[in-house]
Order: C-alpha cells, then structure tokens, then sequence
C-alpha cells in the first residue's frame, strides 16, 4: 500500500482533536439502503428466459451490459430499482419480464463506505490488520448494517501502540453537513467498556491520532 505519511499525519492532526462531542451521547438514526456501486458482482434472473439471465460486474463507469441492453447505468440504485428498471427495458423485446437481481462482492458507492486514517493495524508490526505502525495509513470498508466501532477495529486488526485512540474522531454527515465526534477507541480496547462501542453510520471518516510521548 503507498502511503504519504506526512499528508495524512497533518490531516489528523487538524482534524481529531478536543471539544468535540461524545458520539455516544448522541442519538442519530439511519435509513439504511444498499446503494450498488463500481465493482459490484450482480446475478440478473429473468423468469422464464434463461438465455438473457447473467451474472455481471458493475463497471468503473457505473454500467453494465446484458443481452438486449448495452451500456446501462446500474450505480447509484438499490437492487429492486434497478430490476424494476431492467423490466422497462426487456419490456421492448419480451412480454412481462420478471427481473430478480442478487448483489455479490458489496463494494457499494463511495459514499456509503466507512474511511478510516490514521495509526491502526494492531502495533509496530503492522498486524493482522495489514498496515499501521509508525506511519499513518488510509483505508475503506463497505458499510454492513448495526456495524459497531468494535467491528470496524476487529476487521483493522486494532489499533498501532502509536495511536492515541481515545483521541479519535467520527466525521458523520447530518443533514448535509459534516460534524465531527469524539470516540474512545482505548477505553473500548483496553478496558472493555461498552459504552464506548457506538454504532457505525454508511459514509463514515475514522480519524485515529498519533499518540504524543
């Protein structure tokens, strides 16, 4: 993984930080939708006509192509809109099409996945979690529902001895606008209090400081 490790150092920096409100004091709700996204795997099923049924990836452009359909946009909609969608168009070539659509691979958009940055891998070494250390890293996850803190640090592999993680920050976006929380990654971690394993909301930005020693 190329990391640039001053760049998202001085990000941390300016981001995390004090007089930010608990996260676990705030009650938010979410209405949560599987959004398919660039790298999706979709099996398309229509009834009765196996011969136009396909599994396909959803390209870096947001299309997709199956028979009788070239080049249509499949990012950006639930599965349901998109079968819905699909029946529209089969519906030139064939008498009431029945479109099933499974999704496989949950990559999502871009704006449902959940960022972390900053020093987390489980210590020096790098961990199970495959980076961090000493030098700050960068990495994303798809969004899977009541997904807690303590999920998101399990796939991480924890948090590097250099992290300061009750100085860590949540960037949430409400109505429209980001806000930024503080969570207690350590007290979570290292005493086990629950309190500190709030729910993780589609689009969310994980900043874990450095420690200062």
């Amino acid at each position: 993984m190329k990391r640039y490790p001053f760049l998202v150092s001085f990000l941390i920096v300016m981001l995390s930080g004090c007089g930010h409100p608990p996260l676990e004091d705030i009650d938010f709700t979410s209405d949560y939708t599987y959004i398919i996204g660039p790298g999706d795997g979709l099996e398309i099923f229509v009834w009765g006509n196996p011969d136009i049924s396909r599994g396909v990836t959803v390209r870096p452009d947001g299309k997709i192509t199956t028979p009788l359909i070239d080049d249509f946009v499949a990012t950006g909609k639930t599965p349901l809109a998109l079968a819905r969608e699909i029946e529209g168009e089969l519906a030139k070539f064939i008498r009431d099409p029945q479109v099933a659509i499974i999704v496989g691979g949950f990559r999502g958009i871009y704006s449902q996945q959940i960022r972390v940055i900053g020093y987390f891998g489980g210590g020096s070494g790098g961990g199970s979690g495959g980076s961090g250390g000493s030098q700050a890293s960068a990495r994303s996850f798809p969004y899977s529902i009541e997904m807690s803190l303590l999920d998101l640090l399990i796939q991480l592999g924890g948090v590097s001895e250099f992290a300061d993680g009750n100085r860590a920050t949540v960037i949430r976006e409400i109505d429209g606008e980001p806000q930024q929380f503080n969570v207690r990654i350590d007290d979570l971690l290292e005493d086990g209090d629950m309190t500190a394993n709030v729910k993780m909301f589609p689009g969310d930005i994980v900043l874990i400081p450095e420690a200062f020693f």
